[in-house]
């Protein structure tokens, strides 16, 4: 551990707040307890801006410092990595982290902003992503798809790479559900056949349809129709 991940740890300690922490414990059970701080993440957020603003020597060192032995760390981390305007810099950071993300939460948080600006410099890094045999790196590459090519910028083989991937981790299976079911709201028509086929596995379509069928922008009549899709064999995706 060096002085600027000592100096990070002692203020976000500041920040604790217990109940949060056993919140957050709740949703994250893969994770051991003794690793979260508990800091919500508006103040986490407010932390990292101030740090970057009027110290960016302790957040670069900060940086250089993993594995983090902490969540709350880990998600410092992550907000710094959003804060990137330099894409070639921030793709080489965002890989030199992805291995030690051990959970969904700090996986799903990264969204950085030069990535909307360089979709095409983006998609082979995703591709790569999604072929890894690390659980929350398959999911961050899924989730990209999800946050940067599902409205005006879809096409078709993005779906096809989603539906593509074949896991037995439950966050992984859980993201192609998630993405399943955005892809519904914005391109029912052109998804819809992944679901009729069926090309998902029966837990994860179901997973998607669930999902689906609790969004506001899926129409009652499109509701009532994906329940017919649903499948009667579901198997139990492993939580990890």
């Amino acid at each position: 551990m060096n002085q600027a991940e000592r100096e990070i740890r002692r203020r976000l300690t500041a920040l604790q707040d217990l109940s949060y922490k056993e919140f957050q414990c709740r949703l994250m059970p893969n994770v051991d307890p003794q690793k979260v701080i508990g800091v919500r993440m508006p103040q986490l957020r407010r932390l990292a801006k101030e740090i970057m603003q009027n110290d960016p020597d302790l957040a670069e060192d900060f940086l250089s410092d993993l594995p983090h032995p902490y969540y709350d760390e880990d998600n410092m981390h992550g907000v710094i990595l959003c804060g990137r305007n330099d894409f070639a810099q921030c793709i080489a950071e965002i890989e030199r982290f992805l291995p030690y993300i051990d959970n969904w939460a700090t996986c799903d948080m990264i969204k950085p902003k030069t990535f909307e600006k360089h979709r095409d410099q983006l998609l082979p890094h995703i591709e790569l992503w999604i072929a890894s045999d690390h659980t929350y790196t398959i999911r961050f590459g899924i989730k990209m798809l999800m946050d940067y090519y599902l409205k005006e910028n879809f096409e078709i083989c993005y779906a096809d790479m989603v539906a593509g991937v074949r896991s037995e981790a439950y966050y992984v299976n859980m993201m192609i559900a998630w993405y399943f079911a955005t892809a519904l709201a914005y391109q029912y028509e052109a998804v819809l056949p992944y679901i009729e086929e069926p090309r998902l596995d029966p837990w994860t379509q179901n997973k998607a349809i669930q999902k689906a069928i609790e969004s506001c922008r899926i129409t009652p009549a499109q509701k009532a129709y994906l329940k017919t899709l649903k499948r009667e064999k579901e198997g139990k995706a492993k939580c990890f």
